[in-house]
């Protein structure tokens, strides 16, 4: 029987942690093992609601999804969301307990440790293997004193620690030396190996270079992941929307459908808009600019951490003079909902008091100190459907008629309800219908699964670890932990 655990750290954000994280987790499932997923403290704006009412990171609940497992909140015990570049919300075992800034944050380091690593232990205790994630970087030096997610977690739990690679950036040898050579001797002999993300073209090229960091670190080299288009999968933040790749299928009818999401400073669950993407002939892209907006068929206000913050952006930039100008469709869902309304009152968020909305929906929004956070059910154009809020604003609906938990006025929809897209019945109904108002020639494939196409690509990453892994190496380092004897590799560090 496999049992022990591992941290997948990186050498950067975005390196592939959640992916590899994932796809541990999936090639671990197939065998047959009691695994699940762990991230101590993560800092994301795509969150999910767990079944019991819990936020949690959006990656980690597809990391569950990928061991078979229902999302719990012990699976991501601390979830900062950033509602500025100064301050966060900080989400305690899925329930938010403090809006702090950097120093403040501080002070709540010690509470914050402890339910990290009782968690874990509880996922321990539950589960034959636990797959950890970390966050960032483990060699941020100026937060080390205070690191829960990499370092600091990994000494707390005798946890061996591989760390990833995005070759595709350029300069991964260095990072991979410079991640190891920065930490303490305590820190280091955690360090266990390295592996290669999104390597294109002949491996024997890059054997050289494994052979020397293999020499000169005195560590393993666990696996070198190929480049794999179309392996897009819920992402931590919205760092990753330049680099993202959904692929374009051909249209089931005669016509595209071209739809527009505003890039929001502080968009959140913007994953919101993946099932369309996933709808062959939907062409989905981020846009900041109101020019952007002129042959879209739909405009999709997407969620905000920051409501008021982000509508008074739309203003500065010409978008919502654009968007109030649109005859074609637009849908908000979440923040963006609330934007399309008559007026908010917001002493909670930004304590900006009433501010006055697109008014492109008959609702008026008052912000409450308490987060809904649910799992609701309901039928819209004769469809189930299953989504999750995670929200302050409380929608009065003054007129329109009924959508989902919101309203629709004309060509513009509005709703709370995150995911909604992902019911495929519904998905299509509504597509169709916009299709039908931008007098576009475009008809929903009837055969299109996203639930199915999110299984093939947590299989696709199952399959990766799987063929371009020693997993018997990684069996051995989750069984036995970190391997004795590590060099220590200079300059260093002082001891933490």
């Amino acid at each position: 029987m496999v049992k022990g655990a591992l941290l997948v750290a990186g050498t950067t954000s975005d390196a592939g942690k959640s992916v590899v994280t994932a796809g541990i987790c999936r090639w671990l499932a197939r065998r047959g093992v009691r695994v699940a997923p762990f991230k101590a403290q993560n800092m994301s704006l795509n969150s999910y609601v767990t079944a019991d009412g819990a936020e949690i990171g959006r990656a980690q609940a597809v990391q569950a999804q990928a061991a078979g497992l229902e999302p719990v909140a012990d699976m991501n015990p601390i979830l900062l969301k950033p509602g500025s570049d100064r301050r966060s919300q900080v989400v305690l075992m899925g329930r938010p307990v403090a809006d702090v800034d950097a120093m403040e944050y501080g002070a709540l380091k010690d509470l914050l440790r402890a339910t990290a690593l009782e968690a874990l232990g509880r996922l321990r205790k539950q589960y034959d293997v636990v797959v950890c994630e970390g966050a960032g970087s483990p060699a941020e030096i100026n937060l080390r004193r205070g690191d829960i997610a990499n370092m600091g977690l990994a000494r707390a739990a005798n946890l061996p620690v591989i760390v990833v690679g995005d070759i595709d950036r350029g300069g991964v040898f260095a990072a991979f030396y410079g991640t190891v050579g920065l930490l303490d001797d305590a820190d280091q002999s955690h360090i266990s190996g390295f592996v290669v993300n999104k390597f294109r073209g002949a491996k024997e090229l890059l054997e050289p270079g494994l052979d020397q960091l293999r020499r000169l670190t005195g560590r393993e080299v666990y696996g070198v992941l190929p480049w794999l288009d179309g392996l897009w999968m819920d992402v931590e933040d919205s760092l990753d929307l330049d680099s993202r790749r959904i692929p374009v299928r051909g249209p089931h009818g005669r016509q595209t459908l071209r739809v527009a999401v505003v890039r929001l400073p502080r968009i959140s669950n913007f994953t919101d808009v993946d099932a369309l993407a996933a709808e062959p002939g939907v062409v989905v892209r981020f846009v900041s600019d109101p020019a952007e907006l002129d042959d879209a068929d739909l405009v999709v206000l997407p969620g905000s951490r920051a409501t008021v913050t982000d509508l008074a952006w739309l203003r500065e930039r010409g978008l919502a003079a654009a968007i109030r100008a649109r005859t074609g469709p637009v849908l908000g869902i979440c923040g963006g909902f609330q934007m399309l309304g008559r007026e908010i009152v917001d002493d909670v968020e930004s304590r900006a008091g009433r501010v006055e909305g697109l008014e492109m929906l008959p609702v008026r929004v008052t912000f409450g100190p308490d987060k809904r956070l649910a799992r609701p059910e309901g039928m819209a154009y004769g469809q189930a459907v299953r989504a999750y809020e995670i929200h302050h604003g409380v929608a009065s609906v003054e007129g329109g008629e009924p959508f989902l938990d919101g309203c629709r006025a004309g060509n513009v929809w509005g709703t709370t309800w995150h995911g909604a897209l992902e019911n495929d019945g519904f998905r299509r109904a509504f597509l169709a219908d916009v299709a039908t108002r931008a007098g576009r020639a475009f008809v929903p494939d009837p055969a299109t699964d996203f639930a199915k196409l999110r299984e093939e690509r947590l299989d696709a990453l199952g399959d990766l670890v799987e063929q371009h892994m020693d997993t018997d190496a990684l069996l051995g380092l989750i069984r036995h932990g970190p391997p004795r004897g590590l060099p220590t590799l200079p300059p260093g560090a002082p001891a933490a």
